[in-house]
C-alpha cells in the first residue's frame, strides 16, 4: 500500500463533497489522500433519464474499474447506486456514518404533499417515488426530471421567478411612464413593489439568480428529492421542504449512505478502520440483502428501510406496482445478531405474499420501455 491513498469520485458537486468527507476522514487519520475526478457513463447522457440506460451502475462502474485496474486505491459512491451483486476482487470496505434516509417534498411556496391542487406537476426521476406519489395522490401528475439537485431546484423555482421578474419590470416601467403624466397614476404603480428590480434581483441567492436564466420546458409545482443529497449540497434550505413519513415513502435501500470500495486487502482494512460506522453497515446490510433477495435490482419500486434500534433492527418494506395501485408491504423487527439470515427470511416471505409477481411484472414492463433503474442519477442522493 502506497503512503498517499488515490481516491477517484465523479465530479459533480455532491460526489465531491462526499469525497471531500471521505478526504477529511482519512487524513485525520494521518494518511494523505490525493483525490480525482472521474467520468461516467452515466455523466455521458445528461439528457436521458438515467433508468433508460438499460441496467445498474451507471455512475459506478468506470470509478470501481479505476480501482480494479490499479490506478487508484478507493472509490467514493452513493450507496443506492452501487449494484447489490458482489464485483470480483472488489468489497464495500466502508461506510461511513449515514445522512438522514428519508424523501423530502418540495415546493416553492412550502405547500405540502395533501395540499397539492389536483393535476399538480411532481418531478422525480425515480420509479419508486413515481409509484409512491401515485399511492399516495393519484390525482397528481408525475413527470420526470433529471439534473444535479441545484439544476432540479432551479427547475422548480425558474417559472415563478420569471414572472416575478417580469412582473416587476412592467410595474416599474409604467411607474417611470406615469410619473411624466400624472403623480397619482405613479404612486399606484410603484405601490405593488416595494424595491426597485435591480435591488429586487440584488437580493436573491446565487441560486435563485441561476434559474432565472433556465429554460424549462416542464413546470413543476413540487419536488421529491433525497434529504441527504439536499443537506450536503447546502440546499435544504433553499426551498421549504416537507419530510415524507419513512412509513408511506419508504427510501431506497441505501439511501443516505456512502460506500468506500477497494481491491488490496490492507487498503481495505486501514479505510474500515477509519470510516465505518457499525451502525450504517449494518442497517444497510439488511437492505441491500432484502432488494438482492427480491431480486429487484434497480428495474421494480421497491423501498426499504432499516433503522437499528438495540438489540433489533426495525426494517420496513414496500414493494409496489409500478403504477402505484398494488402494493406488498410490511414492517418487522430483526435480531441484530442475525440481520444478514432474518433480511434474507424476510425477503423470502415477502417474495411469497405477491412481492415475487410484482417486481416480475415491473421487470418486464423495463424491458419493453428500455428502462431500468429506481434512483435517477446520484446527485439527488
Amino acid at each position: 500500500m502506497t503512503d498517499t491513498l488515490r481516491l477517484v469520485t465523479r465530479g459533480s458537486d455532491l460526489a465531491r463533497r462526499q469525497a471531500a468527507t471521505v478526504r477529511e476522514t482519512l487524513e485525520s487519520h494521518r494518511r494523505e489522500v490525493a483525490v480525482r475526478e472521474v467520468e461516467t457513463r452515466g455523466d455521458r447522457v445528461p439528457d436521458e433519464l438515467i433508468h433508460r440506460l438499460g441496467k445498474t451502475g451507471a455512475f459506478v462502474r468506470a470509478l470501481d474499474e479505476e480501482v480494479l485496474d490499479g490506478d487508484a486505491d478507493i472509490a467514493v459512491h452513493s450507496l443506492k447506486d452501487v449494484p447489490t451483486e458482489d464485483a470480483d476482487d472488489l468489497v464495500v470496505a466502508a461506510v461511513p456514518e449515514r445522512a438522514p434516509a428519508g424523501d423530502v417534498l418540495l415546493s416553492p411556496d412550502g405547500t405540502e404533499l395533501e395540499d397539492l391542487e389536483p393535476g399538480s406537476v411532481v418531478g422525480t426521476a425515480s420509479l419508486r417515488r413515481t409509484a409512491q406519489i401515485k399511492a399516495a395522490r393519484p390525482d397528481l401528475e408525475v413527470e420526470p426530471i433529471r439534473g444535479n439537485v441545484d439544476t432540479r431546484i432551479e427547475k422548480l423555482i425558474a417559472p415563478g421567478l420569471q414572472r416575478e421578474h417580469e412582473a416587476r419590470v412592467e410595474a416599474e416601467a409604467d411607474e417611470k411612464g406615469a410619473a411624466g403624466d400624472d403623480g397619482d397614476a405613479a404612486d399606484d404603480a410603484a405601490e405593488e413593489f416595494s424595491e426597485s428590480v435591480d435591488e429586487w434581483f440584488d437580493g436573491l441567492s446565487e441560486l435563485e439568480r441561476s434559474a432565472m436564466g433556465r429554460e424549462v420546458e416542464t413546470e413543476y409545482d413540487a419536488l421529491v428529492l433525497a434529504e441527504a443529497g439536499l443537506r450536503r449540497s447546502n440546499l435544504y434550505y433553499e426551498v421549504p421542504t416537507q419530510r415524507l413519513p419513512r412509513g408511506e415513502f419508504v427510501p431506497a435501500a441505501g439511501q443516505g449512505a456512502i460506500a468506500v470500495t477497494a481491491a488490496d486487502p490492507e487498503v481495505a482494512e486501514t479505510v474500515r478502520r477509519a470510516l465505518d460506522h457499525p451502525r450504517s453497515r449494518v442497517a444497510v446490510t439488511v437492505e441491500r440483502t432484502i432488494l438482492e433477495e427480491l431480486n429487484g435490482g434497480c428495474i421494480a419500486p421497491i423501498g426499504v428501510s432499516a433503522l437499528v434500534q438495540g438489540e433489533y433492527v426495525k426494517t420496513t418494506v414496500r414493494v409496489l406496482s409500478t403504477d402505484g395501485t398494488e402494493e406488498v408491504a410490511e414492517t418487522r423487527d430483526l435480531r441484530i445478531d442475525r440481520h444478514a439470515q432474518e433480511a434474507e427470511s424476510f425477503a423470502a416471505d415477502l417474495r411469497e405474499d405477491g412481492a415475487a409477481e410484482l417486481v416480475a411484472a415491473a421487470r418486464e414492463a423495463a424491458d419493453a420501455t428500455g428502462a431500468g433503474t429506481d434512483g435517477g442519477t446520484p446527485d439527488d442522493e
